[in-house]
């Protein structure tokens, strides 16, 4: 059990304290409410600018880290589609020193022409290396739009095109920030060996004096059901030929995720796997294969990934997943592997909470999906799943006219 209290700003800055007397490390750990599906299709890649963009120096505080790590302080971000999050971690005793430099850069980033330049070459290099320079690199750049095509998933968090990044301009960047980093659009977690009173005035202290900003109104068009299969083909410098289909899901708040989860790992989770015992071991037509789902806030996908043996046809090779997908979803699966993979999904889920910056993570992550609470009872809502749950949800999700296949081949 994660215990943990919160309140809200007068700014609508949600902060929630969770206490653990054992470590002498706390964390910090900021969430705001905005990912590449909140982008302008004509300026993407603007939030995974921004994580970069965040750490060019605020208003007071010219370089970001020389002040944590004077502290023995740590820190970095990520960015997704849904979320761009921030998080330090630090000696309880300089415990403060968190909350003035996140609400520094809150409160105003310094917006330097060099900063913007060194940052944006960051991201083209990141571009460069990530996408293009890479075996298999530009794989998302190609998948997510043939699965999507109306929804901004259909791009990756890089961006729709690098040129995005490249023209971005300095009202362009303004405006994003203003928009989104807000108080009332961002979530805090503080943890560690930390007293509740504390944390309350430290954050009305820092982040207290902060306006919010204007109201989000957010107009994202939803994904149409899909009606016929989707189907492409490339050539590239890879070793060997692989295959990639994708299949549409329900979204991380439907009550049927979990089931949709557990799909994933029988299919797919490890050499036990079905997909695996089947295809590899049994009948050699891949080297790897896995399946795996994208755990996206909007209805999302779940993914088969597999690696041709040489010689294999790609069209064989297809064809038995898509016998196999459908004798599973035809077959209701046996309690025993059922139990298995909810046994490895009851590992993971204690693993996740181990760590007190994990734990931080997950909070604010839970209260971003509407509910701080699930962090403590979402292990109840897999173990409850049956084998006619997943057989029911197999059936509406393994559907192959509602799919979309890409074959990424070596070249001939």
């Amino acid at each position: 059990m994660v215990e943990y209290q919160k309140f809200t700003l007068d700014n609508g800055l949600k902060v929630i304290v969770h206490q653990d007397k054992t470590t002498a490390v706390v964390a910090m750990n900021i969430i705001y409410n905005v990912g590449a599906k909140d982008e302008n299709p004509e300026l993407t890649g603007f939030a995974h600018f921004f994580e970069h963009l965040m750490f060019g120096g605020s208003v007071n505080i010219e370089k970001y880290d020389e002040p944590l790590q004077k502290v023995g302080g740590d820190n970095n971000a990520f960015t997704n589609n849904d979320i761009t999050n921030y998080y330090i971690t630090l000696p309880k005793e300089n415990i403060e020193t968190s909350f003035w430099l996140e609400s520094d850069r809150m409160l105003n980033l310094a917006f330097s022409e060099k900063s913007l330049e060194v940052q944006r070459s960051v991201v083209i290099e990141e571009y460069k290396q990530r996408y293009l320079n890479q075996p298999y690199g530009d794989l998302w750049l190609e998948l997510r739009p043939l699965a999507y095509k109306v929804h901004p998933y259909q791009w990756a968090t890089i961006g729709k095109n690098i040129k995005h990044i490249e023209d971005a301009k300095m009202e362009d960047v303004k405006a994003f920030y203003k928009k989104y980093y807000n108080p009332n659009n961002a979530i805090m977690v503080v943890a560690g060996d930390v007293d509740f009173d504390e944390i309350k005035k430290l954050s009305e202290k820092w982040f207290g004096p902060i306006a919010a900003g204007d109201e989000i109104v957010r107009d994202i068009p939803m994904e149409p059901k899909q009606t016929e299969a989707r189907f492409k083909e490339l050539r590239r410098d890879v070793p060997v030929n692989a295959l990639f289909k994708v299949y549409h899901t329900c979204s991380r708040l439907d009550n049927d995720y979990p089931a949709t989860d557990l799909i994933s790992d029988l299919l797919g989770n490890g050499k036990s796997a079905i997909l695996h015992q089947k295809l590899v071991k049994d009948q050699k037509l891949f080297n790897s294969i896995s399946c795996f789902i994208s755990g996206d806030i909007h209805p999302g996908t779940i993914y088969v990934a597999g690696y041709l043996t040489e010689d294999v046809d790609p069209k064989v090779a297809d064809k038995a997943i898509v016998d196999i997908l459908d004798e599973f979803k035809n077959t209701e699966v046996s309690d025993e592997m059922l139990n298995k993979v909810k046994n490895k999904y009851t590992t993971a889920n204690e693993y996740s909470n181990i760590n007190i910056l994990d734990r931080a993570m997950n909070l604010a992550y839970y209260e971003l999906l509407g509910d701080v609470e699930k962090i403590n009872t979402e292990l109840d809502n897999y173990l409850k799943v049956s084998a006619s749950d997943i057989k029911r949800v197999a059936q509406g999700l393994l559907i192959e006219s509602e799919s979309s296949t890409l074959y990424y081949l070596t070249k001939e």
